[in-house]
């Protein structure tokens, strides 16, 4: 069950392993839109005494599925330049759609990294909690240390936690729209470890390291071991 009814692949980052140290609990939370927050949800959110919310969706998605939370500061960062529907009609495959988010939305992913300093607990979701969310919450951990192993595993949870009538539902409206996509079933439902893995390989090569990904994009030393001041438990 859910930490917050009627929000989907809600979890906790606490718990994992950054060499001798662990990720705080109650501190960063990822989770699928908001839109089926109830009041037992609500009630909840509450509960974990959330601070601020970090929006990665674009505005004709916040549009169509509005977040219902108590009274809480939202932060939006749209992660994707352009439409979330491009990407199934350009039919690229997830390792080519993540590539494109470090090459387009350096300076996004960068924003709403920083956004969770300041104000904890904080919430970071996009529309399933899969990509965007993925991609930004493995550089975020990354980036302070947390083991390798233990973020493509984070990574790949989403998949497991993704209800099974909600894929078969997702898949056949996009199927209809986009009936000749060879990637559609991928983008819509998978999170394989081993495209997170190669991700992670393929910024640590163009920057030296992740938090070098995070520099290039504006993020200040400082900021990066507050990050990890923030994050991880000594």
């Amino acid at each position: 069950m859910s930490l917050v009814p009627g929000a989907v692949n809600f979890r906790d980052i606490g718990g994992l392993p950054a060499g001798r140290a662990r990720t705080r609990s109650g501190v960063l939370y990822r989770s699928g839109n908001l839109a089926g927050v109830d009041e037992l949800g609500a009630a909840a959110f509450r509960e974990l005494g959330v601070r601020r919310v970090i929006d990665l969706r674009s505005d004709e998605e916040v549009a169509h599925a509005p977040s219902r939370l108590p009274d809480v500061e939202t932060l939006r960062v749209p992660l994707f330049l352009g439409s979330v529907t491009s990407f199934f009609l350009e039919d690229v495959s997830l390792a080519q759609m993540y590539s494109a988010l470090l090459e387009r939305s350096g300076d996004r992913l960068v924003t709403a990294i920083r956004g969770i300093l300041g104000a904890q607990p904080v919430v970071l979701h996009c529309t399933v909690g899969k990509d965007r969310t993925g991609v930004t919450i493995a550089l975020a951990l990354a980036a302070v240390g947390v083991d390798e192993d233990a973020v493509v595993e984070d990574y790949a949870l989403t998949e497991q936690n993704l209800p099974s009538w909600r894929g078969d539902r997702t898949l056949a409206r996009i199927r209809a729209a986009f009936p000749d996509a060879q990637h559609l079933e991928e983008l819509a439902t998978k999170s394989p470890a081993a495209v997170m893995r190669d991700l992670l390989r393929q910024v640590r090569a163009e920057h030296g390291s992740v938090a070098g990904f995070l520099r290039a994009h504006g993020m200040s030393d400082e900021e990066i071991s507050e990050l990890r001041r923030v994050l991880v438990e000594e």
